[in-house]
């Protein structure tokens, strides 16, 4: 879903989280007790660099992404000592019709404040469709390369944008985690 937070019905947020986060959770305690009474088993759970970082627009669908993130580190660490493995896979733009009017949901509310900054962004959304740089083909690729991983990380990302995204959120991260530092410990006991 494309739009600003302010823009999103309460109604367009409930059905992405239903879809996003609700109904991965769904799935992934139905297949749970086969895989814990196995010891095996992989949850593959996909995500989005939208779930590394969010941008303008893109606020609401980018939570269900961080919420994938949080629900899929938390299993790494629950289920690596009965021999089940939980990675977030982490896609960038891939030249699929995730920019299509057949995927891509905007909200029906605009306000116009936002033209600076949503707007540009449906602006990008709109000129880029069917022009990302990933390969779907490859995509596929990784993860069945995943699959056959004995040792698979908690994340994978995929597409140099996403690696490009990361190391510019983690730098952003570093410099203003050290230009606060001192407030920040400064709340201890």
């Amino acid at each position: 879903m494309l739009g600003a937070v302010e823009e999103s019905s309460a109604e367009e947020v409930e059905r992405l989280f239903r879809t996003n986060v609700f109904g991965l959770l769904n799935v992934t305690r139905a297949v749970l007790p086969s895989m814990r009474k196995r010891r095996a088993g992989h949850i593959m759970n996909l995500s989005s660099i939208g779930g590394y970082g969010s941008s303008p627009g893109w606020g609401v669908y980018c939570s269900t992404q961080f919420a994938v993130e949080g629900i899929t580190e938390a299993l790494h660490a629950e289920l690596a000592p009965l021999g089940i493995h939980a990675t977030v896979i982490e896609p960038g733009f891939f030249r699929t019709d995730f920019l299509d009017s057949s995927s891509l949901v905007e909200t029906a509310n605009r306000i116009s404040d936002y033209a600076d900054t949503v707007g540009k962004m449906r602006e990008f959304a709109a000129g880029h469709n069917h022009q990302q740089p990933g390969d779907p083909a490859k995509l596929a690729q990784a993860i069945v390369q995943l699959a056959n991983t004995p040792q698979p990380p908690v994340r994978l990302p995929l597409g140099t944008d996403t690696l490009k995204r990361i190391a510019e959120k983690n730098a952003f991260v570093e410099e203003e985690t050290s230009k606060w530092r001192t407030l920040s410990a400064s709340t201890d006991y």
